[in-house]
C-alpha cells in the first residue's frame, strides 16, 4: 500500500530542499520527516526551525541528496516505517532494538545530556527525600508521569517498566505533560534538559516545577537519522560522510533556548 504524505499547509512541510551536487544525482527525492520537539525541531510563527532541523538540512545538502522535509507526528512516522514507506527518512531518533528492525541508522548527529527529573510543586520534599533514582522509582506513594509512545532510552524505559511508582501514562506531547505536572497531576516525570530549558524560558508559570538530578541517572543517548530499508547503502554512506564533516565544523552554540 502506498502511503500518502500530505498534510495541512500550516503544519505539513518545509517544502523542497533540492540539495543536488551538480546534475550527478540519479536517485529519487527522499522524504525526510521531523516531529514537533522544540528546541530540536519545531514551528516558530509557522516557520520550521530548530537546531537539529537546521543541522539535518546542512547534512543532506552536503551529501548532495535531494530531499523534501515534512512535519509528521511521531506515531505516524514509525507507522510509515512499519508499513514499508519507500525513500523515507526521519531525523533525531534514539537507537532502539525495535526500531532497528524497521529502519537503518546513520552515524549520530547529536548526543543528549542525561535526563533530569522534573518535580511537581507539591511533591518536592517527597522526591528529594530520595538520594538515588533507584530509590525514587521504588516509592509506591509517588506518581510518575509518562508520555505514552515516547522512549526515554532503553535504560530508563526498563526502569519505568519495573517501577513501584503509580504510573500516569498519557498520550500527549512532552510540553503538555510538563504543564500537567505543574498543576500536580503527577509527582514527577523524566525530562529532557533541552525541552525544559526551552519551555521554562517561554512559559514562566511552569517554573513552579523543580528540575533535579540524580547521580545514578543513565548517560544521555545519541540521536540519529533513520531511513527506510530500501535506501541504498551508497546513499547512507553519503549521509554518514556528511555527518562526519558537519560535526567536525566548529559552529559555537547553534541551539535556541537549549540547555547550556
Amino acid at each position: 500500500m502506498k502511503l500518502a504524505l500530505t498534510f495541512p499547509a500550516s503544519h505539513c512541510c518545509l517544502g523542497l530542499l533540492l540539495a543536488i551536487a551538480g546534475s550527478a544525482w540519479a536517485g529519487p527525492v527522499l522524504t525526510v520527516a521531523w516531529r514537533d520537539k522544540p528546541p530540536y525541531h519545531y514551528l516558530e510563527k509557522e516557520i520550521p526551525t530548530g537546531f537539529l532541523l537546521d543541522r539535518s538540512q546542512r547534512i543532506f545538502s552536503a551529501a548532495g541528496i535531494p530531499v523534501r522535509f515534512v512535519s509528521e507526528p511521531q506515531k505516524r512516522i514509525w507507522a510509515n516505517f512499519e508499513h514499508g514507506a519507500r525513500n523515507y527518512c526521519s531525523i533525531s531518533w534514539y537507537r532502539l532494538p525495535e526500531r532497528e528492525a524497521l529502519a537503518q541508522y546513520s552515524l549520530p548527529i547529536h548526543t543528549d545530556p542525561p535526563h533530569s527529573i522534573l518535580i511537581a510543586p507539591g511533591a518536592l520534599s517527597q522526591v528529594k527525600a530520595h538520594a538515588t533514582l533507584a530509590s525514587l522509582l521504588a516509592d509506591s506513594s509517588l506518581t510518575l508521569g509518562v508520555v505514552d509512545g515516547v522512549s526515554y532510552g532503553h535504560d530508563i524505559d526498563s526502569m519505568i517498566a519495573r517501577s513501584g511508582n503509580q504510573i500516569m501514562r498519557r498520550t500527549v506531547d512532552v510540553n503538555s505533560m510538563i504543564r500537567m505536572l505543574s498543576v500536580g497531576r503527577a509527582s514527577y516525570m523524566f525530562v529532557d534538559r533541552e525541552d525544559w530549558a526551552f519551555l521554562s524560558k517561554r512559559e514562566p508559570q511552569l517554573r513552579a516545577a523543580t528540575r533535579h538530578d540524580f547521580p545514578d541517572m543513565p548517560p544521555g543517548l545519541k540521536r540519529h537519522i533513520v531511513c527506510s530499508k530500501d535506501v541504498p547503502a551508497a546513499t547512507m554512506s553519503k549521509i554518514n560522510q556528511a555527518i562526519s564533516a558537519e560535526l567536525a565544523q566548529p559552529r559555537g552554540d547553534e541551539r535556541k533556548g537549549a540547555v547550556q
